[in-house]
């Protein structure tokens, strides 16, 4: 299947494995590539240029494919090297970049300098227009499905990704709820040239976690998620468990007078020990509606052969009643 997606970052299929915290290793991003969709290093869970070049060198070890780095910009007061993991970036040979977080306009000059593509994700329409403007290649649209920061309006993808078709230029794909071929034909319908998927890639054999996270996820339903720091207009979905209930009894009782440090044991520094060691109750990780549409823990090739098979099956069926 070709699309502006697949012609763009040169992939034999419209799917792209998101950036996500202690996943996106160079063991994911190689098996999503090597099956023929675009497999992202998580560049700040790597954290140093140093760790990183050594990420994207053993990447390129393990497939000839392309693959991608995310730079996810944070607000905080002592940021990342974010020149220094750009630097390695380029030197690495790296073609796509997908950045998200604030606007990423300070990386762009050297990237689009060395001809990297650079796909930015965003949960608004108004956002994914001034990552237009600002020299974006393409965007991910992330609609409040999404695990992770879904933004603070509350769109689902069956209106936002129509809003954006209606508004952008540059090509998009979905992001949030994609788990199948049904997910790929509709992001498809309403104008999506791909789909992102990141829940659904931590579900699979390849993907370097705790199998404790890939069972919860397996175990969930679409109601097992939650949102929390609304307050804080951080906004992040997540999979429950003890510590996230707790987050939220603490965000009810001190309603407007939380702040992040009440809530530190929750959510700062548990990323190791849940996706590393499976103690799935240390604290909050993001985790998209779509855990209640999976249901195994497939290889990554499995997973996008099916999901292919599936789409071009339903568009085989459509096209045949629409000539009947």
């Amino acid at each position: 299947m070709k699309t502006a997606i697949t012609e763009m970052f040169g992939i034999q299929h419209p799917i792209i494995q998101g950036g996500m915290h202690f996943v996106g290793f160079a063991e994911m991003a190689a098996a999503v590539s090597n099956a023929g969709g675009l497999g992202i290093i998580t560049g700040l869970t790597l954290g140093t240029p140093e760790k990183l070049a050594n990420e994207i060198v053993k990447c390129r070890d393990m497939t000839d494919k392309p693959f991608g780095v995310n730079l996810t910009l944070l607000p905080t007061l002592t940021p990342p090297d974010y020149p220094g993991l750009v630097k390695v970036i380029i030197e690495g040979g790296v073609k796509v970049v997908e950045t998200a977080g604030r606007n990423p306009s300070e990386l762009l000059p050297p990237l689009k300098d060395a001809g990297i593509k650079v796909i930015h994700k965003c949960t608004s329409v108004r956002h994914s227009l001034k990552a237009q403007d600002i020299g974006c290649d393409a965007v991910s649209v992330d609609g409040f499905e999404c695990g992770g920061h879904p933004g603070e309006d509350d769109v689902p993808n069956f209106i936002l990704l129509p809003c954006a078709a209606d508004e952008l230029e540059i090509p998009f794909v979905s992001s949030g709820g994609m788990a199948d071929g049904r997910s790929l034909v509709a992001s498809l319908a309403m104008g999506a040239q791909g789909m992102n998927m990141g829940t659904r890639f931590i579900a699979t054999q390849e993907a370097p976690v705790h199998e404790n996270v890939k069972q919860a996820i397996v175990a969930a339903s679409e109601l097992d998620t939650r949102l929390v720091m609304r307050s804080l207009r951080n906004t992040e979905r997540v999979m429950t468990n003890e510590a996230v209930e707790r987050l939220i009894e603490k965000e009810k009782r001190l309603g407007d007078d939380l702040k992040f440090e009440d809530i530190i044991d929750e959510v700062a520094g548990v990323y190791p020990k849940i996706m590393m060691e499976g103690d799935m109750d240390k604290g909050a990780w993001s985790c998209g509606m779509v855990a209640g549409l999976i249901n195994d823990i497939p290889t990554c090739k499995e997973l996008i052969d099916g999901i292919m098979s599936e789409a071009e099956a339903i568009l085989g069926r459509m096209n045949k009643q629409a000539a009947s």
